[in-house]
C-alpha cells in the first residue's frame, strides 16, 4: 500500500518536549536507569512498516542521550519501536555507539541465523518484545518458541499487552523459563478500577514472579496531569513486588496526541508512586541493573 494512502490509518504524532528536565521532588540517584525508550528514524533511510498504528517524527540517538543527561539518568534501555517492525538496525547502531550506557530489547522473527542472534547479543540486546497493541509488532502465537530462544540467549521477554488480555495467557506466563516484563503496567485505563479482573491478573502475575514497568502514566490516566488517579494502582503493584519494578520514561512518547509532558514530570510522579526514598532508589537502580545487566560505573567515570 503506498504511503500516500495511509494518513488516516497512521496519524502523525508530535515529538517530545524539546527541553527535558530532571525531577524537582527528589534527586535522581547515581546509576539510575530509564528502562523504556525508542530511537526512531524516518524513510527512506529507515522505512516504516505499512501496518503501523501511528507515524512518528524522527527521534535520533543524540536527542535521547541528551534527555538522559538532562534528567540525570545514567543508563537507558532502547525498545525496538513498532513502526520499524523487525528491522532493528537503527537500535543496534545506537547500542553500539554507547555500549556501556545502553541496552536493547529487539523484535525479531523466529528462525534468524545463529550469527544474526549473536550479533544482536554482542551489541547489547538483552530481551525480546512481543506486542499486540500496535501494528508492526509480533503477537503471542509462538510464545513458547520465543521463550525457548530467550532462554538459549540469556534474554528475557517483554510484553506490550492490555491487562484485559492477560487472563487467558496467565497459565502460560507462569510457566515461562525466562523472566518476563509487562510494559506500562498493562496499558491499563484506571477507569476500570482496582477490582478489574485484568488488573487483578496483572497484580497476581507480578506477585508470583513477573516484572512490571512503572511507566506510561499518561496512557493509563483518565484525569490527566498530574496523573494522581494512577497512584493507587502503581502502589499496589510496587507493594506486590518491590524488587521487580522498574521505571521508564517511554520517550519520545509515541502514539500520544494530548498535552506533551516533560520527562521531569514523569519522574516527579514516581515520588507519589513510590514514596519511600530507599525503595524508589531500588526501582531506579538495583532492580534495573539486575534485569538489564548494567554494571554501575565507578565514581568519577565518564558516560559514553
Amino acid at each position: 500500500m503506498p504511503e500516500a494512502s495511509l494518513p488516516d490509518r497512521a496519524p502523525a504524532c508530535p515529538g517530545p518536549d524539546p527541553a527535558p528536565r530532571g525531577p524537582t521532588r527528589f534527586a535522581v540517584p547515581r546509576g539510575a536507569v530509564d528502562t523504556h525508550a525508542h530511537v526512531i528514524g524516518v524513510p527512506p533511510a529507515h522505512p516504516f512498516v505499512v501496518d503501523r498504528s501511528y507515524t512518528p517524527p524522527a527521534a535520533p540517538l543524540e536527542r535521547y542521550v541528551a534527555m538522559l543527561d538532562a534528567t540525570g539518568m545514567s543508563y537507558g534501555v532502547l525498545v525496538q519501536v513498532s513502526v520499524h517492525g523487525t528491522d532493528n538496525s537503527l537500535m543496534v547502531e545506537a547500542l553500539r555507539a554507547h555500549r556501556d550506557r545502553l541496552r536493547g530489547i529487539a523484535v525479531i522473527p523466529l528462525g534468524l541465523p545463529d550469527k544474526a542472534l549473536a550479533e544482536l547479543k554482542e551489541a547489547g540486546v538483552v530481551g525480546l518484545r512481543l506486542n499486540i497493541l500496535y501494528g508492526g509488532g509480533i503477537g503471542f502465537e509462538q510464545l513458547e518458541d520465543y521463550a525457548a530462544l530467550a532462554r538459549e540467549m540469556g534474554w528475557h521477554l517483554q510484553f506490550l499487552i492490555d491487562a484485559r488480555d492477560l487472563a487467558p495467557l496467565a497459565p502460560k506466563l507462569g510457566k515461562l523459563p525466562v523472566p518476563f516484563v509487562v510494559d506500562h503496567w498493562g496499558h491499563f485505563p484506571v477507569s476500570r478500577g482496582l477490582g478489574d479482573p485484568g488488573f487483578r491478573t496483572l497484580l497476581a502475575l507480578v506477585r508470583d514472579g513477573g516484572w512490571v514497568k512503572l511507566s506510561g502514566a499518561y496512557r493509563n490516566t483518565v484525569d490527566g496531569p498530574p496523573y494522581a488517579d494512577t497512584v493507587p494502582f502503581v502502589r499496589l503493584l510496587h507493594e506486590a513486588a518491590p524488587e521487580r519494578c522498574v521505571w521508564g520514561s517511554d520517550w519520545p512518547h509515541v502514539a500520544h496526541w494530548q498535552r506533551m509532558m516533560n520527562v521531569g514530570e514523569l519522574l516527579d510522579l514516581l515520588a507519589d508512586w513510590v514514596p519511600d526514598p530507599a525503595a524508589r532508589e531500588r526501582v531506579l537502580t538495583e532492580n534495573a541493573h539486575r534485569l538489564y545487566g548494567f554494571v554501575p560505573e565507578p565514581a568519577g567515570a565518564a558516560k559514553g
